[in-house]
């Protein structure tokens, strides 16, 4: 258990896809000796980057699921969590941002910020996480991190402060010059396990020179008595990194680090940088709600003796059962301990406490504050808060975006169906953003998430994982039906098979109403004279009622419209319930093609956001999709566009985002209303409703 705080680290790697994360943290590892050789990602040894341990992870060469090991550097701990770039697995990096103290922002020196950045950099402020930067592949063709410095500030607002400039660029890179400590940083050896510091080299002096100046005048900022010191001329390093350290923790201050994580240069100086700028457990606020008195705010401290309060941020189904991820804000674990889940208040012993590397874990016996571990075999959810029985708190919850996309799903076979359930039910319990239910109307199963490649992913989890093959197609739309003009009816019903008969006579009329949010349809009584016993009123409006269900153009449900009747005729013997709903059914046919039936679509509000240079091209996928604009509006570098569009056209629309704004534009979509779908698309779509009505028939 860690009694030291100030030794200990929780940070998190974070970038855009391919900006080399995973890279960065297997040099990480090798550095601290935590692992004793390097394997690359998609690695040609067949082995794969340790922190991607999924089969698919390593297949792909991504990361899918965020993963969580330790290592130590210098006498600190640190806990590292490595998370996906994808933003489809954005969960994973919410998740993780909601549990770690600082983070390492990964960009390429060549792309510079790109899309995810500025979602992981969103994320990063919306957690308040103090940063720094590290600018990778300063080895590759066009590399220039003097402009992605640039674009820190342009494109995310930072005040991003150069700690090094490179000592060379692309195939000539050889190391970084530190400008604190004025010296030119080299990494020799197979590995850049030797770090050779020299002079710096006459031609770099001038602008070394310039840059630390620069570099202080930004960092004095943040200390009057490295200022004081500049004047007198007396900078130590020891005043600069406090100063540096003072600027991070605010979040007003960015320092940048660069290097190769690939060409094993630079990785050293980032772990000294991350033990002098990024804050210990003990430099950040935590705060729960006390359930016991209105949710009021309650302070949290790093104190392992007080009582326990820790956050299940990430759940697995692991060999052994849940495997709950932990952050412990306030106390301590220990195994054979009970803890409480504040959500179902349910008691539950501590059977194994794990300390984790990737997918292989080690046992411990206890864990303190400040610190991330697993406990096996507890049923939880991701977001519940564990404390002692002294304590009735919750940690807030994390954010969880709304799921984008969805699918229809259906098992091959019985066996699939099992297996496909069980799967189902882990996923959607591990990952809020995966959601799954059943569409009342078609009765598919339906899936939702955050991207067509997040469903692919839990497809093919499906199959490999529970041998559960699935098929999937896109969920069909929730049209339905009206009618347009009024239209009589005046039928009777009459059957005579021996014994009683069946009579009934109903008369009227049926015409569209305007759409309400709570009424769909209103059935009106105007009988008179007792054409019609009172006792049947109720058989004609459930005849009619029934009919509803299915419409007869499309066989969708029928909306907005009103039946009156006020005429109709009965038999002393033969009228019955039975006889006057069916005299309502036959009504209801006998008048529905007359009242000129038309069908209508589900029209989503969607609201776009992203960078104002991409306006454009956004208004140009709402308008090719049917789109409806109702607004649109610029706040400094980001535009807002809010529009109408079916939901039959919004299939697929997260990808041609991506594709027309550089995956820099994120939507959300939440239904507004239905409206009557132009006159080709009826066709269409009543044309496949009548060969489908042949085929089922011709089945039959």
């Amino acid at each position: 258990m860690h009694k030291d705080f100030s030794k200990l680290r929780n940070i998190g790697i974070s970038a855009h896809i391919d900006s080399g994360k995973t890279t960065l943290t297997e040099r990480l590892l090798f550095y601290t000796n935590r692992i004793h050789a390097i394997h690359e990602v998609k690695g040609k040894d067949g082995v794969g980057a340790t922190m991607d341990s999924m089969d698919l992870e390593r297949e792909r060469g991504i990361t899918i699921a965020s993963a969580a090991t330790h290592c130590e550097w210098k006498d600190h701990f640190f806990n590292v969590i490595d998370t996906p770039g994808h933003v489809d697995f954005t969960i994973e990096v919410e998740r993780s941002l909601r549990v770690l103290d600082g983070a390492v922002l990964v960009l390429c020196s060549v792309a510079g910020v790109q899309s995810q950045s500025l979602t992981v950099d969103r994320q990063m402020r919306r957690y308040n996480v103090p940063r720094l930067a590290f600018i990778n592949k300063c080895d590759r063709t066009g590399a220039n991190p003097l402009r992605v410095r640039d674009q820190l500030r342009e494109k995310l607002g930072h005040n991003p402060v150069l700690m090094q400039l490179p000592l060379g660029l692309e195939d000539k890179l050889e190391g970084v010059i530190d400008l604190v400590k004025m010296k030119a940083i080299r990494f020799l050896g197979s590995n850049g396990n030797e770090i050779v510091e020299s002079d710096i080299p006459a031609e770099l002096l001038a602008d070394a020179e310039k840059a630390r100046e620069d570099m202080l005048d930004a960092v004095s900022m943040f200390s009057d008595e490295l200022m004081e010191a500049m004047l007198e001329e007396r900078v130590t390093e020891e005043l600069i990194h406090k100063a540096v350290r003072q600027g991070t923790l605010s979040l007003k201050l960015t320092p940048v680090l660069m290097g190769s994580a690939y060409k094993n240069k630079g990785i050293q100086k980032l772990l000294d940088a991350i033990v002098a700028y990024l804050p210990d457990p003990t430099d950040i606020e935590n705060k729960a709600v006390d359930l016991d008195h209105d949710e009021k705010e309650v302070l949290l401290s790093t104190d392992i003796s007080a009582p326990t309060v820790a956050l299940a941020f990430k759940l697995e189904d692991g060999r052994y059962g849940q495997l709950t991820y932990l952050r412990i804000y306030q106390g301590s674990l220990r195994r054979d301990e009970f803890v409480t889940n504040t959500r179902t208040g349910k008691q539950h012993k501590i059977g194994r406490l794990v300390r984790m590397h990737a997918d292989k874990m080690e046992e411990i016996t206890e864990a303190g504050a400040g610190d991330i571990v697993a406990m096996f075999g507890i049923e939880c959810n991701s977001g519940d808060t564990f404390t002692d029985a002294k304590l009735n708190v919750s940690m807030t919850s994390m954010f969880v975006p709304e799921p984008v996309i969805s699918l229809s799903i259906k098992p091959v076979d019985q066996k699939s169906e099992v297996n496909m359930g069980k799967a189902l039910r882990r996923f959607s319990r591990e990952d809020p953003t995966f959601r799954v239910g059943i569409d009342e109307e078609s009765n598919e199963t339906i899936i939702r998430g955050m991207g067509e490649l997040h469903l692919e992913v839990y497809i093919e989890r499906m199959k490999r994982e529970y041998n559960a093959d699935v098929q999937t197609s896109p969920p069909e739309v929730a049209y339905r039906e009206t009618i347009t003009q009024r239209a009589n009816f005046n039928y009777t019903h009459k059957k005579q098979t021996g014994g009683a008969g069946q009579f009934g006579r109903v008369a009227g009329y049926m015409e569209p109403m305007e759409p309400s949010e709570s009424v769909d349809f209103e059935f009106v009584d105007q009988i008179v004279g007792g054409v019609i016993p009172r006792q049947f009123i109720p058989s004609c409006e459930k005849g009619f009622r029934s009919m509803l269900a299915k419409g007869r153009k499309l066989g969708y449900p029928v909306v907005n419209m009103r039946i009156v009747i006020d005429d109709g005729s009965f038999h002393a013997v033969d009228s019955s319930d039975i006889a006057f709903q069916e005299a309502a059914r036959g009504a209801f046919r006998e008048a529905y093609d007359k009242a000129q039936p038309k069908i209508l679509e589900p029209v989503m509000k969607v609201v776009v956001e992203g960078p104002t240079e991409f306006s454009g091209s956004v208004l140009a996928t709402l308008m090719q999709r049917r789109g409806m604009i109702i607004g649109s509006q610029e706040d400094g570098l980001l535009a807002r566009i809010e529009a109408e569009v079916p939901l039959s056209e919004m299939f697929g629309y997260s990808t041609t985002l991506r594709s027309a704004t550089q995956g820099k534009a994120e939507f959300t979509m939440e239904f507004s209303r239905y409206l009557q779908v132009p006159a080709a698309i009826a066709e269409e779509l009543v044309k496949k409703f009548q060969e489908k009505q042949k085929a089922q028939a011709g089945k039959k």
